[in-house]
């Protein structure tokens, strides 16, 4: 069989296209060349997948390999394709089965030894792939316990390119190997235990925390240094009522993109302190070719710190206008748009209300000043 066929996953913004992935063989002069609008890393694939495939003892096609990635028109990015690539190249000599690779999602990048690295964005690819009807997925190892998080369809984890061939009918025994882990998880869960009744003091600004989170409010807080203004926003997460599952999985996916390790559904808030240095683009979001979530998309669903708000760029505090009102941000470029959720609650700070360069034009709520 010359043509071979499986599926990956491209990702724009949080949503998940499902792109085929096709391997062909022709009697040309020997060559892996990869088609269908794919950026500088996945055009970098086709060595990556060569020298996998001689370092775990899988024969490589020694002919021309085409890789077509269709729809060709849809742009693709990133070292995710690899795992794909790969097993369709395989295919196409019957080393593999076509038929099981043609029923099964696979997502991961390759070493240069075989094994499946981690890449961001699992979660909202495993999604995308359960919602097209696909029962079965192959993901790195270091990703399985965030792909399992989606219900509906069976994850089965890989350490190495000779795992994923074996588990697909490959005449060869996997040697076993070490599993390239995630970095360690962030501070995230020390913030998660902060507790508004350790505030001692304040009472109006507690009961203004209070009366915010029930409904939703945002809020501007004045006062000097050390009056507590920053203490006082790390517990607004903590009393903020728990995330549902499905917004959970909203915030889990989100959590991916950024390259953070995601092991479980959180149900605290979400709480983000960009510093008051950040650009427009640091706060909403972009880039040139890939379409980065900003600092507002990260607090979807919970707290966005603004604190030293009149040093911020007025530009970026303008730019917050739009995504407050609609919950939505939506990135435009010349090659590609994103539209990624960021519906979250405003907090902005400083140290002299009268300095404050921000309008509320109705979005901010009552304003406090804190005493030292």
């Amino acid at each position: 069989m010359s043509t071979a066929r499986t599926w990956a996953v491209a990702l724009t913004g949080v949503d998940g296209h499902l792109v085929e992935v096709e391997a062909d063989l022709s009697n040309q002069t020997p060559g892996f060349q990869i088609i269908g609008l794919p950026d500088k890393a996945l055009g970098e694939s086709a060595q990556r997948v060569r020298n996998a495939c001689v370092n775990v003892g899988l024969p490589f096609p020694r002919r021309r390999v085409t890789v077509n990635l269709s729809p060709a028109n849809l742009p693709k990015h990133g070292s995710g394709f690899d795992v794909s690539i790969a097993v369709a190249t395989l295919a196409t000599e019957g080393t593999v089965s076509a038929d099981a690779i043609r029923a099964t999602v696979h997502i991961g990048e390759l070493g240069l030894d075989g094994r499946l690295r981690p890449v961001p964005g699992v979660l909202p690819s495993v999604y995308a792939a359960a919602r097209a009807g696909f029962e079965r997925v192959i993901v790195p190892h270091a990703n399985a316990d965030e792909a399992r998080l989606v219900p509906g369809i069976e994850v089965r984890a890989a350490t190495s390119l000779a795992e994923v061939a074996a588990l697909h009918g490959a005449e060869i025994e996997p040697l076993e190997v070490d599993p390239v882990v995630l970095p360690g998880e962030d501070d995230r869960e020390e913030d998660a235990h902060l507790e508004l009744a350790d505030v001692v003091g304040q009472d109006d600004a507690v009961d203004a925390m209070i009366t915010a989170a029930a409904g939703g409010h945002h809020m501007m807080l004045s006062g000097p240094p050390g009056a507590g203004k920053t203490m006082l926003a790390r517990r607004l997460p903590g009393i903020l009522p728990p995330l549902t599952e499905a917004e959970a999985l909203e915030v889990a996916a989100i959590r991916s993109l950024t390259g953070r390790a995601v092991t479980r559904l959180e149900s605290v808030a979400p709480f983000e302190a960009p510093h008051h240095s950040a650009s427009a683009a640091a706060l909403v979001g972009g880039g040139s070719r890939v379409a980065r979530p900003g600092a507002i998309v990260r607090a979807h669903r919970g707290v966005l710190f603004l604190d030293e708000t009149p040093e911020f760029q007025r530009v970026a505090l303008d730019a917050l206008r739009q995504p407050l009102e609609s919950g939505r941000i939506e990135l435009i470029r010349s090659g590609f748009s994103a539209s990624f959720p960021a519906r979250f609650q405003l907090m902005v700070f400083c140290v002299l209300l009268d300095s404050v360069c921000i309008e509320s034009g109705g979005v901010i709520g009552p304003r406090w000043h804190l005493q030292a």
